[in-house]
């Protein structure tokens, strides 16, 4: 038999989730037909058969999370496709100069040796929670020196199981707990914040057109804000394109496609890709060639609630604005009281790489842009 693994899907995670088979054992399939529906971080991919055949075996149903080079399919030996059916496909392609996603880090408090952040337990306690499938790293110790015992172990079960089965996080929401885990564990985050008096404003702007010209303001104020850093190897680079990662929330998890070379389109180009990112992604149809290799992050959550934030920078980028919600607010206005439209905004950036100097500018060259009455 020839075995097919899961290929490289290009999003840089090492697993996907089996979404839909298209073929099924004992039929005969082309090269490129459809095979299987795959979930990866952001998108819904469909994998191409990478050879004429007959399916011998499906690995996995509706559901399985499939790890990085583990089989998905076998074809019937004596079928076309040589020896390089076992080695899988590559879909898509790694952006020149991205950094590849590493594995989610631990949950805190996990291990074994001594030191801060140890969980402390005795084997029968241990033993115990392994019966009960209790994760220690959740238990509250009450013991000496913060060690867990088998009340505490008994008390957490009793806990869960008021609460009810728990749900298990697949695709988009897996994904995200992993990168947010590691955004944590990384990046030396530091946010400054301040506001935009946007009462010249015309009526009927384009509050998101308008954030992304003056994001670009800030870019070329700061360039590097819009860069990318490599910790292992402490380098950065400073990019010239601007690539803009757009967060959008919708109830499967947090998305964010990427509008590409936003510096140099127009307002109608800009809102007519952002329309046609958001259907795509609605319809969990997005080519996942757009769902990575941002430079620098938006968010405008102020479209929700809330004034101000300390937003997540996702490695290896340096810096996300985020938009509060716009409201009316008395100021001093030629020397007088006055009710103006106000826009709050919350920088964060990575204190490893961008100075509180540079952001400061950076928010300066943004408030700057967006107080224009056009």
């Amino acid at each position: 038999m020839k075995i097919f693994k899961l290929p490289d899907l290009g999003e840089g995670l090492q697993e996907a989730e089996i979404v839909e088979w298209h073929v099924k054992s004992g039929e005969d399939i082309r090269a490129d037909q459809p095979l299987v529906s795959v979930e990866t971080a952001k998108a819904i991919v469909e994998i191409p058969s990478p050879q004429s055949g007959r399916i011998a075996k499906l690995f996995g149903k509706p559901g399985d999370i499939v790890h990085l080079g583990a089989p998905l399919v076998a074809f019937e030996a004596g079928k076309e496709g040589g020896e390089d059916a076992d080695a899988g496909t590559v879909v898509g392609h790694m952006e020149v100069g991205r950094q590849p996603v590493q594995e989610a880090p631990a949950a805190p408090g996990v291990g074994t040796g001594a030191g801060p952040g140890v969980i402390k337990a005795m084997p029968a306690v241990r033993a115990l929670a392994r019966k009960l499938d209790i994760d220690l790293a959740m238990v509250t110790p009450s013991g000496p020196e913060g060690v867990i015992t088998a009340a505490d172990v008994q008390r957490a079960a009793k806990l869960l199981t008021q609460l009810g089965p728990p749900e298990v996080l697949h695709g988009v929401r897996r994904a995200m707990a992993q990168n947010m885990a590691r955004a944590q564990s990384e990046v030396a985050a530091a946010t400054v914040i301040d506001d935009a008096d946007i009462h010249a404003w015309p009526p009927h702007t384009d509050v998101t057109i308008r954030l992304i010209r003056a994001l670009v303001a800030g870019c070329r104020a700061e360039p590097g804000l819009n860069a990318w850093f490599d910790a292992r190897m402490v380098r950065r680079h400073v990019l010239e394109k601007i690539d803009l990662g757009i967060a959008v929330d919708l109830p499967d998890g947090l998305f964010v496609p990427v509008l590409r070379d936003v510096a140099h389109r127009d307002a109608a180009g800009l809102r007519a890709g952002l329309d046609r990112m958001r259907a795509d992604i609605r319809a969990r149809k997005i080519p996942p060639e757009e769902m990575r290799g941002n430079t620098i992050t938006l968010s405008n959550f102020g479209m929700i609630a809330g004034k101000y934030a300390a937003p997540v920078v996702m490695p290896p980028t340096v810096a996300i604005l985020g938009a509060g919600r716009m409201h009316d607010q008395v100021v001093a206005h030629e020397g007088a009281p006055a009710v103006h439209r106000i826009l709050p905004l919350s920088l964060t950036f990575d204190h490893r790489v961008v100075t509180g100097g540079e952001a400061a500018r950076f928010l300066a060259a943004v408030i700057k842009d967006l107080e224009m009455a056009q």
